[in-house]
C-alpha cells in the first residue's frame, strides 16, 4: 500500500471534482479541498498529500476551469493537507503563469516547527491512528512551509466573487474558513464534519472545547446559505446551517458544564466518565455521530485541560518501572489460573472491557509463563472484539494496533499494549 496514495477513509474522500455553485468546486484529496473563482483566477485551500493524489486533484480541477491558480491556502496545519504544494506551483510554471501565493495562518509555522522535532513520534503515530506498518510513513510527511501568513483573517480576490479567508481556531489553532459573501457560502475547514468536533483524540495534544463553539457561533453569525464541510454533504439552506452549527456548539458546551459540575463535584477522570450521560437530544443527531471522534473524548480532554497529570492514585505519584511493576503483581498472584478463569467468565457473558481489566494483571508482565502467554493472547483477542464495539475509527484502529503486538507481529510498540 502506498502510505501517501492509498489512505483510509478516515482521510481520503475519493477522487474528482464537485461543482457546489458558480465557479465553486469541491477537489477530493485528504479531505475535501475547497477551490473558488476569486474573480479572474481561483483559490484553493488545501493542496493534497501529494504524489498521485494530488496530481489527480489537478487534472480534476482542469476538467472544469482554465483560470490561474492565484493563492493555494492551507485549512489547517495538520501533516499531508499541503504535502502536494510544490506540484501545484510546478503545474503554473508548466502553464506559465504567475506563482501562486501559498498563504497559512501564522500559528502554522509553530505547529511545523513542532513536528519537524517530533517528526518519528509524528509518523509513528499516524501509522497506528491510519493503520498503516511500521515504517510506511518515514520521510513522507513532508512539512511545507507556506510563503505569507496572516493572523485574524485576510481577503483574496475582487468584487462580488472576493473570498475572506477567517482565523477559525477549532481542530487545530491554526484553522481556518472560507466565507464568500457574495454567495453567502461558507468553507468551515476542520471546524465543521460530518460527525462530532475532533476534540481530545488520544495520540494529539489537548483542543479547546469551549473555543471550537465560539468558533462555530461566530461562524453562524455569517447567516451563511450553503455551508461546505471539509469531511461530508455540503448544509444547503440558511436554517439548516444555523442549526447544525449552532447545535454543535450548545453540545460541546453542554459538555463543558457537565465535565466542569462533575470535577467540582470530586470526580477523578474515571468516576467522571462513568457519571457523564450526554443528552440525546444533543449527542444523537446525525451531524453528530462518533465515526471518528467520541463524546469521552471531548469529556477527557476538558478534564486534562483544568486538572495536572495525576490520576489521584498516589502509588502513581512516584511510580516503579512498569515491567517490574507487571512483574510483582504476577508473582502476588497466587492463582494465576483464577484470573485467567475469571477473566475468560466476563467475556464470555459479553462483560469485555471488565475483562480486559481483570487479564491485565498477567497480560502485562514480562514472564513467559504459561499463564503469562494465554493472558496476553486472551487480551488480543479481546481487544480485536472491542474494535467491533466501538463507533469511533481511531479507537478501532488503536484496539486492534495493541492487539497486532501482543500477537507478536513485526510492528514496534510505540509504548502500547
Amino acid at each position: 500500500m502506498n502510505a501517501i496514495e492509498d489512505r483510509p477513509a478516515a482521510l481520503i474522500t475519493g477522487r474528482g471534482i464537485d461543482a457546489i455553485g458558480d465557479g465553486i468546486w469541491l477537489l477530493h484529496g485528504q479531505g475535501q479541498s475547497f477551490v473558488a473563482d476569486v474573480g479572474g483566477g481561483l483559490l484553493v485551500i488545501d493542496s493534497g498529500p501529494g504524489g498521485g493524489v494530488t496530481a489527480g486533484m489537478i487534472e480534476a480541477l482542469r476538467t472544469q476551469t482554465q483560470l490561474p491558480v492565484l493563492a493555494l491556502c492551507y485549512s489547517h496545519g495538520h501533516l499531508g493537507y499541503n504535502a502536494g504544494v510544490k506540484q501545484w506551483l510546478d503545474h503554473a510554471a508548466q502553464r506559465g503563469e504567475p506563482a501562486p501565493r501559498v498563504m497559512a495562518h501564522a500559528n502554522v509555522l509553530a505547529r511545523q516547527r513542532r513536528y519537524r522535532d517530533t517528526q518519528r513520534m509524528q509518523e509513528r503515530m499516524a501509522e497506528i491512528q491510519f493503520r498503516h506498518a511500521s515504517g510506511a510513513l518515514a520521510g513522507k510527511l513532508r512539512h511545507i512551509p507556506p510563503t505569507e501568513t496572516f493572523h485574524d483573517g485576510i481577503a483574496v480576490g475582487h468584487g462580488a466573487r472576493r473570498a475572506e479567508i477567517l482565523w477559525a481556531p477549532s481542530e487545530t489553532d491554526d484553522a481556518v474558513a472560507v466565507w464568500l459573501p457574495g454567495s453567502r457560502l461558507l468553507y468551515g475547514g476542520p471546524a465543521v464534519i460530518d460527525s462530532i468536533p475532533n476534540i481530545g483524540t488520544p495520540f494529539r495534544t489537548m483542543r479547546d472545547t469551549v473555543r471550537w463553539a465560539e468558533t462555530l457561533e461566530r461562524l453562524a453569525g455569517l447567516q451563511p446559505e450553503t455551508v461546505v464541510r471539509e469531511f461530508g454533504a455540503t448544509l444547503h439552506g440558511a436554517d439548516t446551517c444555523q442549526q447544525v452549527l449552532l447545535h454543535t456548539a450548545a453540545a460541546l458546551r453542554w459538555m463543558r458544564e457537565e465535565v466542569v459540575r462533575l470535577m467540582n463535584a470530586g470526580c477523578n477522570e474515571r468516576e467522571m466518565l462513568a457519571a457523564l450521560q450526554p443528552p440525546a437530544d444533543l449527542f444523537e443527531q446525525p451531524w453528530m455521530q462518533p465515526t471518528y471522534g467520541d463524546p469521552t473524548y471531548i469529556a477527557r480532554d476538558i478534564y486534562r485541560s483544568e486538572n495536572g497529570w495525576w490520576d489521584r492514585n498516589a502509588t502513581t505519584l512516584h511510580p516503579a518501572a512498569p515491567d517490574a511493576v507487571a512483574r510483582e503483581i504476577a508473582a502476588a498472584i497466587g492463582d494465576h489460573g483464577a484470573v485467567v478463569r475469571h477473566a475468560r467468565a466476563l467475556a464470555e457473558r459479553g462483560e469485555t472491557q471488565l475483562a480486559l481489566h481483570v487479564i491485565d494483571l498477567l497480560a502485562q508482565a514480562p514472564a513467559d509463563n504459561p499463564h503469562a502467554v494465554e493472558a496476553r493472547q486472551l487480551k488480543a483477542e479481546w481487544l480485536r472484539a472491542r474494535a467491533k464495539e466501538v463507533r469511533s475509527y481511531v479507537s478501532r484502529s488503536l484496539y486492534v494496533a495493541a492487539a497486532m503486538v501482543l500477537e507478536d507481529r513485526p510492528d514496534d510498540t510505540f509504548g502500547i499494549h
